[in-house]
């Protein structure tokens, strides 16, 4: 009996992508900027060790850059901005909230500390080691971290408080600019909603 002749194409395997997409992505931020990475996809950054995040409407971010030192990394995701503040500074954030007395109000107003994670932007265009295109939807730098800079001195801190802080960014400033700036936000929607219902 006769066997059918293997189809020549079926020990073919099939293509790789040309770029691993992930790999490239972890390996910049690990052996570029030194920061730590979750494993597996997709490629996430652990906060609270050199870092933490306050992620707000881009709206309100905006407005907060004017706080932000020229080293201060800042990424966009959508409508959503997060800026890369001291380690530790989620901690102090409803602490923070109370002084400037925007506690009682609910804030647009995001912490990621220590134990969190957000999804890692894709390097800048010509970062080393990377050939990434933007996909719509993902997480970009809108001020991307530096490679072979220490990002920490840049951030905003709590200490700045008073002049301790080397010149770092003042992070009450930036936190009562921003919860400003979430107000109004709220406001402008709350009028919306209730011109929409009337």
């Amino acid at each position: 009996m006769a066997h059918p002749s293997p189809d020549p194409l079926a020990a073919v395997p099939l293509p790789r992508s040309p770029l691993d997409t992930g790999d490239h992505v972890r390996r910049w931020y690990e052996n570029e900027l030194g920061w730590a990475t979750v494993p597996g996809p997709p490629v996430e950054l652990l906060t609270g060790l050199r870092f933490d995040v306050l992620e707000v409407p881009a709206e309100a971010g905006h407005a907060a850059l004017r706080h932000l030192g020229p080293g201060s990394p800042v990424a966009v995701r959508a409508d959503r901005m997060r800026l890369l503040v001291a380690a530790g500074s989620a901690d102090e954030l409803p602490g923070l909230l109370d002084w400037l007395e925007w506690g009682s109000l609910a804030l647009d107003l995001r912490a990621i500390g220590a134990g969190g994670r957000i999804e890692a932007p894709l390097p800048p265009r010509g970062a080393r080691g990377t050939a990434v295109d933007g996909s719509q939807g993902a997480a970009v730098w809108l001020r991307p971290p530096e490679p072979d800079c220490e990002v920490e001195p840049a951030l905003p801190t709590l200490s700045a408080l008073g002049g301790g802080g080397g010149g770092a960014p003042d992070l009450v400033r930036l936190v009562d600019t921003m919860a400003t700036q979430c107000h109004r936000i709220r406001l402008r929607q709350a009028r919306y909603q209730a011109l929409a219902f009337s």
